[in-house]
This record gives structure tokens, C-alpha cells and sequence, in this order.
């Protein structure tokens, strides 16, 4: 037996003419362009494996949560320019974004590598990152205000405009022209949100009072990365990878101090003085330390040249074992020896 469907008819139903038994309405297929199938189905986006800000950050030590939005930056400007290919509506995204986290967290750094990012993608032309603070903006008389935040405004048109201590917009009262250049930004947001991030950056929980001073902020800025302090395994992962770029070798008995140092810190010192910067200035501190040791040798060969000594590192009563520094001139050579 067979079955025959009306396809064919297209005449309504009569039941139609009374309102009942109305046709649900049908959604029209997407239109596709008029690339050719070769061109719409290739992948014309640039792999991850090219971008070299990726290599950048994935070198960095922590910041998970910073990596994991890079991937999604990734993942949805690349599906984004896949639709766009296809003919479909290209979905907009806001990319303004909130970094809170202690000094030395890395936030100006990701910031860098975010304007990069982002001109790698081409989502922005130049991708480079224009830094101000308060001062920059926040001018003296009625009308100068607007005018200065227009100008920083400007600078960074292709980039990344990156505002440091952000929350220091929102002090000094009334009489302040502080929020005058907040609101110039707002409205800078709308104007230019295809030509420019903007990134604000400061201490966690005043940049929190910061956004709760300004409803309009909350929404207008929808990523905010919290940056934690680096514990005391990273943080000695960190002198260590600085150790190297600079090509210099610890002894062990240096490594230990290195540890003790960075322990010490983390545990009495300071929020606001640790973390990557103190890692830093403890790294150069080190290597001034190891020139004036060594300055005073007539002769000094390669493997002196590279070697950090414990006595190096500042505040250190570690007396040095000539044992263990000859057996470290060995490990050395050997860090030096190609294939070695």
C-alpha cells in the first residue's frame, strides 16, 4: 500500500479563513555568502600554535584564570569570524575589563600581552598599551578634565588603554573632577568600543568600591580578573626563570637561601611590596651583589661570570662551602656545554 503526501497543495485550509488551525510561521534558512565553498569552508583565522603572545603567557608562572580567558577570547573571535564567513550575524562583544589584585601580580603584564593579543586576532589595529594614572587624566579647572581624559582617549585608539590605581578617580569629593573623567570614559566607551579596550587596575577591594560608586561601571566593564598573590613555590619559580633569562646559575646552597629569602618574605612581609616585584628587585639585587664580588678578580672565567654564590643574595650569613661551589663549577660547564 502506498502513501501519498500533499505536498503539493498549497492552498490554505478553510479553517484558516475562521482563525483556526493557523500555519506556525517558518524561519528562513540563514543566508550564506557568495564565497566560494573552497573559501567558506577553510579555516582562514590564525592558529593558536601562531600566536605569539600565547607562547608569552603560557611561559608566565600562576595565572590559570588568565589563561582560561584567553582561551574564550580565542575560541569566540574565532567562531565569530567563522559565522562571519558563513553570511551570519557576527555576535558584538565587549572586551572592557576590570584587573584586581595586589602589586606584583602581574596585572600590568597581562595587560601588555592583552593589546597584543588582541591585534594578533584583529580585533584591534595597533594593540599597544597606553598607560595612565589619575594625574593624567584629572585636570585642574571646570572643562579640563574632559579634555586631558579625551586626549589619553586618542593616544590609545588601536590599543589598550590601561589605568592604573583606577579607583583613585572616585576620591576627593565632590569638588573633585575625578568623576568628570570617569564619565568622559563611559561615553568614550560607547563611541570607540570597535578601536579601543580600556582596563582598569587596582587593589581588590577598593577597586570593589570603586565599581559600587558608579552603577554604570559594573555593566560597561563584564570581565573582571581577580589576580592572587603568588605563592612561595611560584614565587621562587619566578626568581629562578628570571635567574635564567638573565643566564645565571645558583648554587644549591644559593637555592636555599633564594627559598628562605622568598619564605620569609611571604610570610611577614608586606601585601603590598611582595609578589613578582619584590622577586625582581631581589633578582637584581643579587646580580649587583655577585659584579662586586667579582670585580675585584684580575681574571674570571665563564663559568664565574654565570655563577650566583649564596653570599650574593642580600642579608645572607650563610658561610659559602668551597666544596660545594667547585662542585657547582662543574654543574655549570655542563649547563653550558651544548647537549650537556
Amino acid at each position: 500500500m502506498k502513501i501519498k503526501f500533499g505536498f503539493g497543495n498549497t492552498s490554505e485550509p478553510k479553517d484558516n479563513r475562521q482563525g483556526l488551525g493557523k500555519r506556525r510561521p517558518q524561519l528562513s534558512a540563514p543566508r550564506i555568502n557568495n564565497s566560494p565553498p573552497d573559501l567558506r569552508n577553510k579555516d582562514l583565522f590564525v592558529s593558536r600554535d601562531k600566536l605569539k603572545c600565547i607562547k608569552d603567557l603560557d611561559k608566565l608562572v600562576g595565572l590559570e584564570n588568565v589563561k582560561e580567558l584567553f582561551e574564550e577570547i580565542y575560541s569566540f573571535v574565532k567562531i565569530d569570524k567563522r559565522r562571519q564567513q558563513e553570511g551570519l550575524v557576527s555576535t558584538p562583544m565587549v572586551f572592557h575589563m576590570i584587573f584586581k589584585g595586589n602589586p606584583g601580580t602581574g596585572k600590568t603584564t597581562v595587560a601588555r600581552l592583552m593589546g597584543k593579543f588582541f591585534r594578533e586576532l584583529g580585533v584591534l589595529e595597533k594593540g599597544h598599551l597606553h598607560e595612565v594614572e589619575r594625574a593624567d587624566l584629572v585636570g585642574e579647572y571646570v572643562g579640563h578634565t574632559a579634555q586631558k581624559t579625551r586626549d589619553q582617549i586618542r593616544k590609545s585608539l588601536g590599543g589598550v588603554l590601561f589605568i592604573d590605581e583606577a579607583y583613585s578617580l572616585a576620591r576627593g569629593g565632590g569638588r573633585d573632577f575625578g568623576r568628570e573623567a570617569i564619565d568622559a570614559l563611559v561615553k568614550s566607551m560607547e563611541d570607540y568600543r570597535k578601536e579601543l579596550v580600556i582596563i582598569l587596575a587596582g587593589y581588590k577591594e577598593e577597586m570593589d568600591l570603586f565599581i559600587e560608586s558608579n552603577p554604570g561601571l559594573r555593566s560597561r566593564f563584564p570581565i573582571q580578573l581577580e589576580f592572587q598573590d603568588f605563592s612561595v613555590v611560584q614565587l621562587t619559580d619566578i626568581a629562578m626563570m628570571m635567574f635564567g633569562e638573565r643566564q645565571f646559575f645558583l648554587t644549591p646552597e644559593a637555592e636555599k637561601h633564594l627559598e628562605t629569602i622568598i619564605n620569609e618574605e611571604a610570610l611577614d612581609g608586606h601585601r603590598y611590596s611582595g609578589n613578582g616585584r619584590f622577586v625582581r628587585n631581589l633578582v637584581e639585587k643579587t646580580i649587583r651583589n655577585q659584579a662586586l664580588r667579582l670585580a675585584k678578580s684580575k681574571s674570571l672565567t665563564r663559568e664565574q661570570l654565570i655563577l650566583v654564590e649564596a653570599c650574593d643574595l642580600p642579608a645572607s650569613s650563610y658561610k659559602i662551602k668551597r666544596n660545594d661551589t667547585l662542585v657547582s663549577y662543574e654543574m655549570a660547564k655542563r649547563m653550558l656545554t651544548p647537549g650537556g
